[in-house]
């Protein structure tokens, strides 16, 4: 067997170990990026390699493959790239104002560091500083609203444990029920009103919230509400009901390269038009952020639909950009 399908076996029964339940032959499928038939293959290596591995069909008739972990420990260790990974997840974290996340994260490179023989631990924090310089990780600088870590710690644990909240947000005291944070050139806190728990979602500027103290009261959380699927019916982050609807842009020739390399929305679709421009459809409410986008792109790109955004953003269609996004 070649290093590199030894390295790829000892992922595959590490990825095996980390599912509770097992993975089937399309989590294998998802997770290598290869054909059916080449994860058949690996999972009947891996039975045979690894006779801890057991397997079993799950509710929904498919098969399972899973296996304990604490037989790999002597074969697995942390590598520089996955450590200045966890750096960069840190620092995407910390510039988004998301400090108990980040601070969570930094508990876990320690453990995890504590875990690797101390020989290697020397060798592996060289090669990471190494690797940091040679790629040039530092922090981006760039506009980004301010947060304040208390708030954030105090909204970050009300979530987790369901209890009611009395924030201050500009200026006016409020008690609410947090459901997450979305995360975007600003970060909004996802609340229903403590008054109104079976009325609609809101959304709270984080950077606008003074104060926030957790209340002993706890709330029981709507179920049925699913905060990807919520996040999803924006373009950027803030959105309302009035707004969503069919979005429809066309971007000229000259811009429809540029614009294939973008994804605007994930339930998009795109039409080549017989001039060379490019069609973009969706479903998405938050027109100002629409706005903000949109501008970058000159007169290169013209809204069919909504008819208000097309209004909105008539008048500030430049045509003297030196570039594209």
């Amino acid at each position: 067997m070649s290093f590199a399908k030894a390295d790829q076996l000892l992922e595959l029964a590490a990825f095996c170990a980390a599912r509770r339940g097992g993975v089937t032959l399309d989590d294998v499928v998802e997770r290598f990026g290869c054909v059916r038939r080449t994860a058949q293959r690996m999972l009947h290596t891996l039975e045979l390699q690894f006779n801890d591995t057991r397997t079993h069909v799950d509710e929904d008739g498919r098969k399972r493959w899973s296996r304990p972990g604490a037989g790999l420990k002597d074969f697995l260790t942390l590598t520089s790239d996955e450590l200045a990974a966890l750096d960069q997840a840190q620092k995407a974290l910390a510039r988004e104002g998301d400090s108990p996340n980040e601070q969570h994260l930094a508990r876990l490179k320690e453990k995890l560091l504590a875990l690797v023989p101390k020989d290697r631990a020397v060798r592996l924090e060289t090669d990471h500083d190494a690797l940091l310089e040679a790629q040039g990780f530092v922090a981006r600088p760039g506009p980004r609203p301010r947060g304040d870590a208390a708030v954030a710690d105090v909204l970050a644990e009300a979530i987790k444990a369901c209890r009611v909240v009395e924030i201050v947000y500009r200026g006016k005291p409020a008690l609410v029920h947090p459901y997450g944070l979305l995360a975007g050139m600003r970060r909004y806190l996802v609340v229903r009103a403590a008054s109104r728990p079976d009325g609609e979602m809101g959304l709270r500027r984080m950077d606008l919230i003074g104060a926030a103290r957790m209340t002993d009261a706890m709330f029981a959380r709507d179920e049925t509400f699913d905060l990807a699927a919520y996040a999803r019916r924006s373009f950027g982050v803030f959105q309302n009901e009035r707004e969503f609807g069919a979005v429809e842009w066309r971007f000229a020739p000259e811009a429809a390269a540029a614009a294939r390399d973008f994804v605007f929305h994930p339930g998009q679709s795109a039409t080549e038009e017989a001039d060379g421009a490019l069609t973009v459809r969706f479903e998405a409410a938050g027109w100002l952020e629409m706005a903000w986008h949109l501008y970058m792109w000159g007169d290169k790109v013209e809204v069919v639909k909504p008819a208000e955004l097309k209004d909105m953003v008539a008048k500030h269609r430049r045509s003297d950009w030196p570039g594209l996004p």
